[in-house]
């Protein structure tokens, strides 16, 4: 049986279940992504919670994995990864050896027993903290990008920048002018940082649109540029939050919920199309 103030140790990082919340500590080591030894910890409240599960992992390695799964809208740094981020760099995800497998289940059904009547929910507000303290700039392959709090700046490289770019001069962009961010992994092709206006729809071409830095090899490395935009995103929906909407008693007033979320940038594309068919396959 697990209980508060217990503690489970595995690769990278250990968890203590608290009464209301998980901490998570990541080791630092030289076999730790540096995403997690940028994060250094985490205290996610069990509000933020949407499931837990124990698997197997398979193969020869003889290893169990413990995953929470977040609510939708309810971490800005997995909200703007967008599920890009690889197993490894997983903040939520715990593997430990086979044999303390008994004891991640009872980790996990400790979790469960005290999840709320809302987990199934998306969250209407950011509940856990971006990372401390949140980063003010980022070096991308074609710009120098800083954030003061209110306002997100971009600094053109001469030698980086498309002409474009550098004949529009620096761009400066007020939170009030933006209604999200997209951030696409440098560890694929097309990485970069996009703001999204709210009033201008901007080039799709990364490396041609003037609210946009392009990624590259030795830039925008992922520990560096997701907690970035992660803080940009916790900054943008502090200044505009979502509207409070009652509990849902209708398919229609649940659907138009998560559109208000969808539209206000705490559902991703994806998150949005699985919940609207869910609830659309439930009110029939």
């Amino acid at each position: 049986m697990c209980r508060m103030g217990d503690v489970l140790a595995g690769n990278h990082a250990v968890w203590e279940f608290d009464s209301d919340s998980v901490l998570i500590r990541f080791t630092r080591g030289i076999r730790t992504p540096r995403l997690l030894h940028a994060l250094g910890s985490r205290r996610i409240p069990l509000e933020a919670v949407s499931a837990v599960s124990v698997t197997e992992t398979g193969g020869k390695r003889d290893a169990v994995v413990l995953r929470v799964q977040p609510r939708p809208g309810a971490d800005p740094l997995t909200e703007a990864a967008a599920g890009q981020l690889k197993d490894a760099c997983d903040p939520y995800r715990l593997v430990l050896p086979g044999d303390r497998a008994p004891l991640a289940a009872a980790f996990a059904d400790a979790l469960r027993s005290r999840l709320g009547p809302d987990a199934d929910e998306p969250s209407e507000r950011f509940l856990v903290d971006v990372p401390q303290p949140p980063p003010v700039h980022l070096k991308a392959y074609d710009a120098r990008v800083s954030f003061d709090g209110s306002a997100i700046t971009f600094h053109w490289s001469r030698t980086g920048a498309t002409g474009t770019k550098w004949k529009a001069g620096d761009q400066r962009y007020p939170l009030a002018a933006l209604t999200g961010v997209e951030w696409c992994s440098p560890e694929g092709p097309g990485g970069h940082l996009r703001l999204v206006l709210r009033d201008t729809a901007g080039d799709p071409r990364p490396d041609h649109d003037l609210s946009s830095a392009v990624f590259g090899t030795g830039y925008g490395a992922v520990h560096e540029s997701l907690p970035f935009a992660a803080a940009v995103l916790a900054a943008l929906r502090s200044r505009t939050p979502v509207a409070a909407v009652p509990r849902a008693r209708s398919g229609d007033d649940r659907l138009r919920h998560l559109s208000e979320l969808h539209t206000a940038g705490l559902l991703t594309d994806a998150e949005y199309a699985a919940l609207r068919d869910r609830f659309a396959a439930e009110s029939l």
